[in-house]
This record gives C-alpha cells, structure tokens and sequence, in this order.
C-alpha cells in the first residue's frame, strides 16, 4: 500500500491566493485534454536555432483545455488585436515586477546558420518533414466537451477528462473503452499521468486534485485540497513524487505525494494560471498566466529565476517544456505558439495557421521520421502540424465538430496521436505512409471490437454495456512497475526502458 492510501495523511490547507481583480474578463473556455511524462526516447529534433545542429527529443508527457456546465462558467478570452487589448493593464504590471531576472524580447528571433568553410565537412542534409495522418478511431461516450487527452507513458493507454465531471481511460491500440473513473462534483479541466502509468491525477473545477488508479479505477482515500478556485492544469514530476497544480486562483502549489501535503505555494501571477509543466529532470517547472507571463521555477527552492513576456502581451493559456529541456513552447490567445528560449529569453520560433483567440487550447511535440512536428488544435476544428525547424505547416486534417480542445502524442515511435474536443469525441490519428496503408486503415476500422469507428452514430446503450461490463477486476496491469512511494520492480523497470534510447546532445 502506498503512502497515499495511509489514512493518517492530510491535505494541507493552501495560502490564501489573490484577490480576484475586477478587471478581468469572464473565465476561458475550455474542454479537457498535456498528459503524463513520456520516459522513451525520440529520433532527433532539428534545432530551432542551428539547421547545422539536431536538437534531440525526448517525449515528455503533455497536460489541458476544459468545458464548463453554463455558458457563463466558460473561460472565455476574446483577444482580436485591438489597440485596447494590446494596451492591457497587466502588462505594465509585467514590466514593473520584481523578479530574479526578467526579460522582455519585443520582437522573435529566428537564429540563422552559417555554412561550413571550404574544405570543412558538409552539413546534414535537411529532409522536408512530409506527414500523412488519417483517423483511425472516433471514441465516443462524453457527454460534454472534451478538454484533454493524455497518452500514459508507456503508451498503453490514453485518459480523457470532460466538462461531465468524468474521466474516461481507453486502449490506445483499439480505442476500446475501459472505464469511467467518477468522483468529481463539477467538470474535469486537466488530467496528468504518472510516470509508471499506473496513476491519473485530475483536477476539477470543485476546486479538488484527485488521484485515482488506473487498474481499478477507486480513487485514493482523500483529495489534495487547498486551492481557493478551478484547478486548471496538473503536472507530475519524472520520479512520479511530487505534482505541480496551476489554479484560476492565480497560484500554483507543489505537493508531496508521498506525505500527501502540500510542499510549496508560489504566488505565481496577477491572473488564472493556464498551464504548469515539469522539466525533464524535475529542477525547474514552469508556468503561464492570462497575465501574459511565462515563468520558470526552481523546485527546490521556489525562487523564480526567469520571466518571459512577448511585446504584444497576450494572454498565454498553455506551456510546456520540449522533451530536451532546452525550450518552452507556449500558447497564445492572439492565435501563435512560440518557442522560446528561457535560458537566454528570446523568442524563436512563432507558427500560425490556426485559430486560437478565445479558448485554452493544447498540443504537443511530435517526431516524424527523423524530423520534428508541432500538433496542435484550432478553433475552427482543424488539427495542424507544423516543421519545427522552417516552421511550415505541413499538414492540416479536419474531423472534429467545433473547437479542438487538446492534442497529444503517443509515447515511442509509432506517431500516433491523440485529439479531443467539445463536439465531446476523443479521436486517434495514424500516420499512413501510402495509399495501402489507407486500405488497411479502412480494413482495421471495420472489424475494430470496440465499434467506435468512423461512423456518424454510436448508440449509448453499447457504451453503458462497456461500462457495467467492467466489474474492477480487469486489473490489465499489475500494480507493480512504480508507486507513488517511488519503488520500482527491477524487471518491469528493465522491460521499459527504451534500449535506444538517446542523451540529450
């Protein structure tokens, strides 16, 4: 039995958050989807800042976007530009703070490369990233938006949590259904796994974090409360012993799993916190605010060591780490993701294409051959993919109905992606080489066992069957890879680890 089922532990009571500012505008709208830490490895990452220079990825986990019962209740943010919202009153707040170090980069900076001098060995070759996804599956069952999804790190599985107030578990393989975990009083804005893919974190707008195991779907004995509003986004950190929590309550707590209290509150920005994210070593963690900021955090020490703001100011609703460490890449409502590098604070890389002006959307990296990819939604329904390096969208596939809330990608090589949105369906996407592959794609939907295939309408008594059917004793994986207590069992820990797996370069 772990530390979290001992029932001598008690949440701790969170400090007081700030004062909820009259000036801010109604809360986002979001539907649930970033994702627990991927410990595999990826094939190499062109480098944003040198074509000359890979940038190896390894997958990290992802984490959110949520629905909420009223049209009142959603988080909205309209941002269309204007010279009054430019003019924001928290951004003259952002320059005046008092931080450790602080940078402003009013203009992106794309770094360009210099050619090898004669004689002098020939640069890699630079192969443009070519994708071809196709749906494989249309998982049904929510119902209400969806606002994450999140494949576990070892590839298993894939959670969904939904403005409902549930959070589904499906087989990533065939889509089947495997059950419904129940227990929150309102909508489910963000789910985490951890690292062993035997735990799913999820927090909710009843202003409760909730741990819940995978194998039987029972909560753990008591919640982790302290936050004062929504909790809107979740982290686990890479030794699965602590979570990072982002609230609309402006601050973002650190809790020890293992004691089941809380460890730190940073009373981290001036508005809601829209994303939180652990490095891949578990130093730094990072934040992102509707206050336009993105900081980063020492987990030890709780010191804030950088701040990252755009000249345009615009609300930030997502941000996570690139699975090397080296960058953040962040969501904005003026409808860009950036990359940016948060050692020396410039901004890299902006990609657009898509919409993305009034909910919190998330997406993912993703690797394509050899090359990089970044996934996200879009709030005209459309997924897109874009070439890391030259920063070109390279695909765009449409299925959802309205807005794609959450993207996330699948663990290892097999490229497989994960999308869910508020028409309140999960759908997965393979990457089909040739037009063969399309046939065979077609052929795998038809005889799918779970009949969540392509077709328009799925009838809800099949998936109350599916539910029922599960009694808890479908235990499909033994509790015996790594508890929240940090043992590990040596022989599933050597079935896990990646053999080709690759060092940070």
């Amino acid at each position: 039995m772990s530390d979290l089922d001992s029932p001598d532990g008690t949440p701790a009571d969170g400090t007081p958050a700030t004062a909820t500012r009259e000036r801010r505008s109604s809360k986002r709208r979001r539907v649930h989807n970033d994702g627990g830490d991927s410990e595999g490895s990826t094939p190499r990452y062109s480098s944003p800042d040198d074509q000359d220079m890979g940038m190896r990825m390894e997958e990290d986990g992802p984490y959110r976007s949520p629905n909420r019962d009223s049209e009142d209740r959603r988080r909205s943010q309209a941002s269309d530009g204007s010279p009054d919202e430019l003019d924001h009153p928290y951004r003259d707040r952002s320059r005046s703070r008092s931080i450790p170090t602080s940078t402003d980069t009013p203009r992106e900076c794309d770094s360009s490369h210099s050619h090898s001098p004669l004689g002098g060995p020939s640069p890699p070759s630079y192969k443009p990233l070519k994708l071809n996804y196709k749906q494989k599956f249309i998982l049904r069952g929510h119902r209400k938006g969806v606002a994450q999804v999140r494949f576990s790190p070892d590839g298993r599985w894939i959670a969904s949590c939904s403005a409902d107030g549930t959070i589904k578990i499906w087989d990533a393989a065939t889509g089947k259904h495997m059950r419904t975990l129940q227990g929150h009083l309102a909508g489910v804005s963000t789910i985490a796994w951890s690292p062993d893919s035997n735990t799913i974190a999820s927090g909710s707008d009843d202003k409760a974090i909730r741990l819940w195991h995978r194998a039987t779907g029972r909560p753990y004995p008591a919640p982790l409360l302290g936050h004062h509003n929504y909790v809107y986004s979740l982290a686990f950190s890479p030794k699965g012993n602590m979570l990072v929590s982002g609230s609309y309550d402006e601050a973002i707590f650190l809790w020890d799993l293992r004691a089941r209290r809380q460890m730190r509150s940073l009373p981290a920005h001036s508005d809601p916190v829209g994303g939180v994210d652990f490095i891949k070593d578990g130093t730094l963690v990072c934040s992102c605010s509707t206050d336009g900021l993105i900081r980063v955090w020492d987990t030890a020490t709780g010191q804030c060591l950088r701040t990252l703001v755009h000249e345009d100011n615009a609300p930030v609703t997502t941000a996570r780490f690139s699975p090397n460490g080296r960058y953040i890449l962040a969501w904005t409502l003026d409808s860009c993701i950036r990359l940016w590098d948060y050692v020396s604070g410039q901004c890299k890389k902006t990609y657009q294409g898509h919409v993305n002006t009034k909910y919190s959307l998330g997406g993912a990296f993703g690797v394509g051959g050899t090359e990089g990819f970044i996934v996200s939604g879009s709030e005209e329904g459309d997924i897109l993919f874009w070439d890391v390096q030259n920063k070109n969208v390279v695909q765009r596939v449409t299925g959802h109905e309205g807005v794609v809330c959450w993207i996330d990608t699948c663990p290892g090589a097999s490229g497989t992606i994960a999308s869910g949105g508020l028409d309140g369906t999960v759908r997965i996407w393979v990457d089909v080489p040739d037009e063969d592959g399309i046939d065979r794609l077609k052929l795998e939907d038809e005889i799918a066992e779970n009949g969540y295939t392509n077709a328009d309408d799925v009838g809800m008594d099949r998936l109350k069957v599916e539910e029922n059917a599960d009694d808890g004793n479908n235990s499909d994986t033994p509790w015996d890879d790594m508890s929240i207590d940090g043992h590990r069992n040596p022989e599933r820990e050597a079935e896990r680890l990646n053999p080709d797996g690759m060092d940070e370069d």
